[in-house]
C-alpha cells in the first residue's frame, strides 16, 4: 500500500537529439577553394620567376655548340645576387638599347607585367643570352683566330670554328663584353661597338644592371637535358 509520502521516481529527461551534420560534397568543396589555390599557385610562379629561376627559349643558333636553336634553358638570379658575372658565364640580359614601351594605365600595366612574368604576354623588349668575355678594365681583342683578354689568349674549349679578327677595346666600368659561341653567326659586343670590318649592328657593351641571370640548365628537349 502507497503511502502519500511515497512517490514515482522522476524520469532523467531524454538528451536532446544532435542536430544533423551536412557533409559536403568533396567536389564542392575543392570547387569552392580552387580559386584561392589558383592565386596562391600565380603568386608562387610570379615570386620564383622574379627572383629565383627563370626559362627562356633560344631564338638562333649563335650559341652552338653549347646551345642548340630551340632548346628551353633555366636561369638562375642568385649568383649575381652575391656577386658579379665571371668570365666564361653563360648570361641572359635585357635588350641594352630598349626601345620606347607603349603607354599603359595602372591596372593595364600591372595585367601586362603578371603575364609577361608568367610568359603568357610576349615581352616589349627581347631579350638575349651570351658568354663573358670581358670584364670591367679589361682589353679584349681577336687575332690569330683566337680571343686575348689583356695580352693573354683565353681557353674556350666550347668553340668549333675560329674567331675572326678584331680590334682591340677597352670595357667600360660596369659593363661587360659579351659574346656568342658560334662566332661566325652571332651579331654581339663586336659588331655592335664597330670594332669588326663588317661594321654589322650588335648588342656592344653589355650594362651589368641589364643581366637578368646566368644559363646553368637545357630543360629541353629531354634528349638535351644537361647542365653547362
Amino acid at each position: 500500500m502507497k503511502t502519500d509520502t511515497e512517490r514515482p521516481p522522476l524520469a532523467s529527461p531524454e538528451p536532446a537529439p544532435e542536430p544533423e551534420v551536412r557533409r559536403r560534397n568533396p567536389v564542392l568543396r575543392f570547387l569552392g577553394e580552387l580559386p584561392g589555390l589558383v592565386l596562391m599557385a600565380l603568386i608562387l610562379a610570379v615570386l620564383i620567376k622574379t627572383f629565383l629561376v627563370q626559362a627562356f627559349f633560344i631564338p638562333s643558333p649563335s650559341m652552338v655548340p653549347t646551345l642548340e636553336k630551340g632548346d628551353r634553358v633555366l636561369v638562375t638570379k642568385i649568383p649575381y645576387y652575391l656577386g658579379e658575372p665571371k668570365r666564361g658565364d653563360v648570361i641572359v640580359f635585357e635588350e641594352p638599347d630598349p626601345g620606347r614601351q607603349p603607354e599603359r594605365g595602372l591596372i593595364s600595366g600591372a595585367l601586362h607585367w603578371v603575364t609577361q612574368t608568367l610568359g603568357v604576354a610576349a615581352p616589349d623588349n627581347e631579350d638575349y643570352i651570351k658568354r663573358v668575355i670581358g670584364l670591367p678594365g679589361d682589353e679584349v681583342e681577336g687575332k690569330r683566330g683566337r680571343v686575348y683578354v689583356n695580352g693573354v689568349v683565353i681557353d674556350e674549349p666550347y668553340l668549333v670554328d675560329e674567331t675572326a679578327g678584331f680590334d682591340p677595346v677597352r670595357v667600360p666600368e660596369r659593363m661587360l663584353f659579351v659574346m656568342g659561341d658560334n662566332r661566325p653567326n652571332s651579331l654581339d659586343s663586336r659588331f655592335g661597338l664597330g670594332v669588326n670590318p663588317t661594321k654589322q649592328p650588335g648588342v656592344g657593351f653589355i650594362p651589368i644592371d641589364k643581366v637578368i641571370g646566368k644559363a646553368f640548365f637545357i630543360a629541353w628537349p629531354p634528349s638535351r637535358m644537361s647542365g653547362f
